[in-house]
């Protein structure tokens, strides 16, 4: 039996795979090849100088064009989709797209899978757009129920077509510190890094306004006060795989430079790199404002046996459990109760080792790509389509 074919369309931002890609080209590496024993899938994405214009990703194959013009991206995204007519397309995370594509194939069967509100606000596309983009889309998958909320308040008239399925992280590269090889791979990154002796609160992300580093800079001398050994180490930049730096970042620096031997920052990492720098710490840290829809930081973390501090915003509080597998605290008062909360598993070996594990454990039962995938091929088998 033939299996249904599906094309996943990407904003065609950075070309995949790629380590210094976006969450939105993350989730698709990661998810789509999980689901190519039941599908034939096949990813469009942006040329690159170091990768074929075909080529094939873990058994789906991979469609690249040049997106410098975005508009002539979609077309020609949308021409060979008229030539494969495949029985789904998933556009990622552009309303935009959905209509475009809609208007070359009127018949084709179109799904948005939403990973942030930034190409749903209203600064970004009229309302009377996007709701002709949702009505014109089969299905929307979201990846947190806040997302979904948010969805269903800008079109109510779609909201019973949105469906949740949370994004995973893998469990095989982002090993527990609490396993035998995470134990010993954990003890050589801490002494390679100069760590030993040190408490190690992470922050891993981009370096701007609304993800809230500068309220872990302000926050920390009254955690060096109360307890010395703390270690701020801030792990990114401004722009994913890029250098370049901004007006924030600067600032960020000035403020680290006033509290020298405390804080290391750390420019962006490669996606293969990030495990390891979650290993080594003890702490993961994530001051985001309202708009992060989900942050995979949190279940990459989690996984590599790290409690949480986050604020209780966007989609954070569906993936960490309060006072189980870290702490949550109110955004308005971020910096007194992320402060208070850190000092608190700073001080405790023993809370930091039992919500480590138990931080393990619910990504085990709930975060994994193989949940995902699961979760998408019913979604598919509720279509109708097998």
């Amino acid at each position: 039996m033939a299996r249904p074919k599906i094309a996943f369309v990407t904003p065609g931002s950075f070309p995949l795979p790629s380590p210094n890609s976006s969450s939105v080209e993350r989730v698709v590496e990661k998810l789509v090849p999980l689901l190519v024993p039941a599908v034939e899938a096949c990813i469009y994405g942006r040329t690159s100088r170091n990768l074929p214009r075909r080529g094939m990703l873990k058994g789906a194959e991979c469609e690249r064009y040049p997106a410098v013009d975005k508009l002539k991206y979609v077309r020609d995204v949308g021409l060979s989709i008229l030539r494969n007519a495949p029985d789904v397309t998933e556009v990622e995370n552009r309303p935009r797209t959905v209509l475009r594509l809609k208007r070359m194939r009127p018949q084709g069967r179109i799904w948005l899978h939403l990973h942030s509100t930034t190409f749903i606000r209203k600064t970004a596309i009229p309302s009377s757009m996007l709701t002709r983009s949702f009505r014109q889309a089969e299905r929307i998958i979201v990846n947190s129920e806040f997302l979904r909320d948010v969805v269903a308040q800008r079109v109510p008239s779609c909201a019973h077509k949105v469906n949740v399925i949370y994004p995973g992280v893998d469990t095989d590269r982002f090993v527990s510190q609490f396993s035998f090889e995470g134990a010993i791979k954990r003890e050589q990154l801490r002494f390679a890094r100069g760590w030993n002796g040190r408490d190690v609160v992470l922050y891993m992300g981009r370096l701007i306004p609304m993800k809230g580093v500068h309220h872990l800079l302000r926050l920390l001398p009254e955690l060096i006060k109360q307890h010395p050994p703390v270690l701020l180490v801030i792990v990114g930049g401004a722009f994913y795989g890029s250098q370049r730096t901004t007006s924030y970042v600067r600032e960020l620096h000035r403020m680290g430079n006033r509290l020298m031997g405390h804080v290391q920052f750390v420019p962006y990492v490669p996606y293969s790199e990030v495990p390891d720098w979650f290993l080594g710490a003890d702490v993961a840290v994530v001051p985001s404002s309202t708009r992060e829809a989900f942050g995979l930081v949190n279940v990459e973390a989690m996984a590599c046996g790290l409690p949480v501090v986050a604020t209780r915003a966007g989609g954070m509080k569906e993936i960490i459990e309060d006072g189980v597998t870290g702490y949550l605290v109110d955004p308005v008062h971020i910096e007194t109760e992320m402060s208070s909360r850190i000092l608190a598993l700073l001080r405790n070996r023993e809370l930091r080792s039992l919500m480590g594990m138990s931080s393990r454990q619910r990504v085990e039962q709930r975060f994994t790509w193989h949940h995902s995938a699961e979760r998408w091929l019913a979604l598919l088998r509720e279509s109708g389509i097998k």
